[in-house]
């Protein structure tokens, strides 16, 4: 970096009117990963983003346990073109699933569409809604959990009501109670770590599969997984400002586990 003037450049220098400041930037790298053949089925594409179809057990990110086999490993392998963020080639994740969590999220394949979609996010006007199976039977048809969310100070891995934590809120409405167990579909206005788990356990209900938030554990290791399911996302089109909406089935070893609590409860 150099300046228009005979001053030597320092930290915490004042920039005056007239000065010029040139600074070159280094070329953007590639992201320093090894692509990866990880399963996801592709939705929507366009020149801008990519709205997918995660499966459940694949993390979105690496992180410390998951430095390989993420999403993003997955995406560097399917997909060339990424613009640079922060100088560096990679995908742009907008949002986050857990990893139990299958269904619809949508990436950014450059820099002012992922700004222009965390954004909507920030603002709340991105719709995502969630189809859950809880344990028993939920009284009420429908309301609203407005509870603030924080780490667990007993157990780092979980989250936790916390009155010092993040603001929080999941709607939900009951779709069907049958054999012990309730379908609902959630709709979060916030986006916290594991926000409609801990909020639905908070009221007396886990989600089916959901050990680390208190459900059975004798039906979980039968199952394999938890019961939740990203199956509606809604946002603005980052290019043409129009409002685009994607919806997602359920897999079938969600629609399996319904026949078999829907089977039983006739029996």
């Amino acid at each position: 970096m150099t300046v228009s003037s005979a001053k030597k450049l320092k930290p915490g220098m004042k920039v005056t009117e007239g000065l010029v400041v040139v600074a070159e930037l280094p070329a953007p790298e590639s992201m320093d990963l090894e692509p990866e053949d990880v399963p996801f089925r592709v939705v929507h594409e366009d020149p801008w983003l990519i709205v997918l179809d995660k499966p459940a057990g694949v993390v979105v990110h690496p992180a410390p346990g998951n430095w390989r086999g993420t999403l993003v490993h997955g995406l560097l392998h399917r997909f060339d073109a990424w613009g640079a963020f922060n100088n560096v080639h990679r995908p742009g994740i907008v949002h986050r699933l857990d990893g139990p969590t299958s269904g619809l999220l949508v990436v950014a394949r450059d820099q002012s569409t992922l700004e222009a979609l965390q954004r909507q996010f920030r603002m709340r006007e991105v719709e995502k809604r969630y189809l859950a199976l809880v344990e028993g039977k939920v009284r009420r048809v429908s309301g609203r959990i407005d509870l603030p969310i924080g780490r667990s100070s007993s157990n780092r891995v979980r989250m936790a009501v916390d009155p010092d934590g993040k603001p929080a809120v999941t709607e939900f409405r009951v779709l069907w109670s049958r054999g012990g167990y309730s379908l609902m579909e959630c709709r979060i206005l916030t986006g916290r770590t594991h926000q409609i788990r801990v909020h639905m356990s908070q009221i007396g209900h886990p989600l089916d599969g959901d050990i680390l938030y208190g459900a059975s554990v004798k039906n979980a290791e039968k199952f394999g997984r938890v019961f939740l399911h990203s199956w509606k996302l809604s946002f603005r089109h980052p290019v043409s400002e129009e409002k685009v909406s994607f919806i997602c089935s359920l897999p079938k070893e969600l629609t399996a586990r319904l026949q078999e609590i829907l089977s039983t409860d006739r029996a």
